[in-house]
């Protein structure tokens, strides 16, 4: 089997795909880079099939990939986003890798952001709880994690035409497991030995700068970039081309496109808008 010299594994968030991460694959191949990605488990399909999973599971299914992708390449450097981000720290503490870099994008080490209700708290305590954990649904709601006010818009129109590029809600029960990842990538934080690069929003609405500071500070070799003009979804909001372009400055490559396309154009925008206003006649 040929052996390639560079790869980059890329891993989605909860309740997401490969929309989480907007133009980093691409941009990352236009370098010269092959990218590779996996759909995590209950992932791809209907909320209803998260229902009863663990964090274990997430993380193993991560692990395989990571090994499939290792046994071809000389470099692999690993990046997730958000909950990806959370499994990206445990695979590199774990495998002790040090065969490429880790890049962590709005990982939620603690969930304080500015839009986080009032009342989370009390989700602890409806954990103990079955018929809450599998009943329960904590539904995706504006400003959908993004600043930027046309993406928002097109965010809302695709799950008002029920596209199937994020859930539109996840059962209390994964966001139990989600709890047991940060806390696992807390503890294991300490133990990354590769060069890692954090990125995270000032007004990160899900989790505050609280995380990116943990994560710089635990991490041995570890740089921190602050973005001033983004909510959570940091990959497609106003600081998209700077995330990857502080991506692509970490791994030392090179862009062959000046900077990351816009997510789309206001035309597209006025067809959504108008398919979802006769959806709602």
């Amino acid at each position: 089997m040929q052996t390639h010299r560079t790869a980059v594994l890329l891993i989605h968030g909860l309740g997401g795909t490969e929309f989480d991460l907007g133009s980093i694959h691409k941009m990352l191949r236009r370098a010269g880079v092959d990218t590779h990605a996996l759909t995590l488990p209950g992932h791809g399909g209907t909320p209803d099939d998260l229902i009863g999973l663990r964090a274990e599971q997430w993380l193993d299914a991560v692990r395989a990939k990571y090994q499939e992708v290792t046994q071809r390449y000389d470099v692999v450097h690993v990046i997730g986003m958000c909950m990806g981000a959370l499994l990206a720290i445990l695979l590199c503490a774990q495998e002790r890798h040090e065969r490429g870099k880790l890049i962590t994008l709005a990982s939620p080490i603690y969930l304080d952001g500015w839009a986080t209700q009032r009342y989370a708290f009390a989700r602890h305590l409806l954990y103990r709880l079955p018929i809450f954990r599998t009943r329960m649904r904590v539904r995706e709601h504006e400003p959908y994690g993004v600043k930027n006010t046309l993406t928002r818009t097109i965010i809302k129109a695709k799950f008002e035409r029920g596209d199937t590029f994020h859930y539109r809600w996840v059962p209390l029960a994964c966001l139990r497991e989600v709890d047991r990842l940060r806390r696992m990538a807390k503890r294991g934080a300490a133990k990354v030995r590769c060069e890692t690069l954090v990125l995270h929003a000032r007004d990160d609405d899900l989790t505050s700068l609280k995380s990116a500071y943990f994560l710089r500070d635990t991490i041995e070799r570890s740089a921190l970039v602050v973005l001033e003009n983004s909510y959570h979804m940091i990959c497609i909001d106003n600081d998209r081309r700077l995330v990857v372009s502080s991506v692509l400055d970490f791994l030392g490559l090179a862009a062959n496109d000046a900077a990351a396309p816009a997510p789309t154009s206001t035309k597209t925008v006025a067809r959504l808008a108008s398919e979802r206003a006769v959806a709602a006649r």
